[in-house]
């Protein structure tokens, strides 16, 4: 069977002008957050709406696409990708169960680049990094999951010499991903005009 490749303009449904544009394959569906219910679940589902919309940003983009910076900044959405998925790993083995840092991010030069995630990225493909990224929210929610209470202190200390606890990691995750998902949005909607969740 074989059908026209290029759909009639007006069979198809107004653009509301909020909607991120599919290319390729469907989308990652949002996630729905309660109202009402404990602190912990609305944490946890505040969280992951954030992770799912960096993870939506970067679908339906070709490699070259998720390695395009837009000047004068040097990020781009493969790299808050890779940075992200340090983020996770780095707050929920490394500070807040105490591991050893893992590959890649054991191997890594940070001496020599600070910022050596970001800039690294281009060296993946977008499957790649999202599979990354992928892997390391779901350790981090195992590893979240697995805290008796909000109130539990990770074993490592932060940058101000203190003990986080889950609660504080949480939040400050919302807080990182809200900064990095403006990022995002500047950068999806410079390279092919998606816009929207």
């Amino acid at each position: 069977m074989t059908t026209d490749a290029t759909p009639d303009p007006e069979s198809q449904p107004e653009s509301s002008g909020n909607e991120l544009i599919e290319i390729g394959p469907p989308m990652t569906e949002l996630p729905s957050i309660i109202k009402e219910g404990d602190e912990r679940q609305m944490l946890t589902e505040f969280l992951d709406y954030q992770r799912t919309v960096l993870l939506r940003k970067t679908e339906g983009i070709t490699d070259d696409q998720a390695a395009q910076a837009v000047a004068p900044s040097d990020l781009t959405l493969g790299g808050l990708l890779k940075h992200m998925a340090y983020v996770e790993s780095n707050w929920s083995s490394y500070v807040f169960r105490g591991d050893d840092p893992v590959s890649p991010w054991a191997d890594a030069p940070w001496g020599d680049n600070p910022d050596w995630e970001l800039t690294s990225a281009a060296d993946h493909t977008i499957a790649e990094l999202q599979e990354m990224y992928r892997t390391a929210w779901s350790a981090a929610d195992a590893i979240y999951g697995g805290a008796l209470s909000l109130d539990a202190v990770a074993v490592r200390t932060g940058g101000d010499g203190r003990h986080p606890s889950v609660r504080w990691i949480l939040i400050h995750l919302i807080e990182e991903y809200a900064r990095h998902l403006g990022h995002a949005d500047y950068l999806r909607q410079a390279i092919d005009g998606a816009t929207g969740d």
